[in-house]
């Protein structure tokens, strides 16, 4: 693992949207590339859905 994300990817990325598999498979995805949850989700409803954000930061190789 290196010390910048890949593809020019930020360090800290702020994942938000509707609370459903697409969202946790977006999840699944920046942890499978090396990112770290940071801190707790955050979630509210719009009045239709529930709508979710999970922070995440690039550790690189002093994770």
């Amino acid at each position: 693992m290196t010390d910048q994300p890949p593809n020019g990817l930020p360090r800290y990325r702020l994942l938000t949207g509707p609370d459903d598999a697409k969202f946790c498979h977006r999840v699944s995805e920046a942890l499978d590339l090396g990112y770290h949850l940071h801190g707790s989700p955050a979630a509210t409803f719009d009045g239709a859905q529930v709508i979710v954000a999970q922070a995440l930061l690039w550790r690189g190789e002093q994770g």
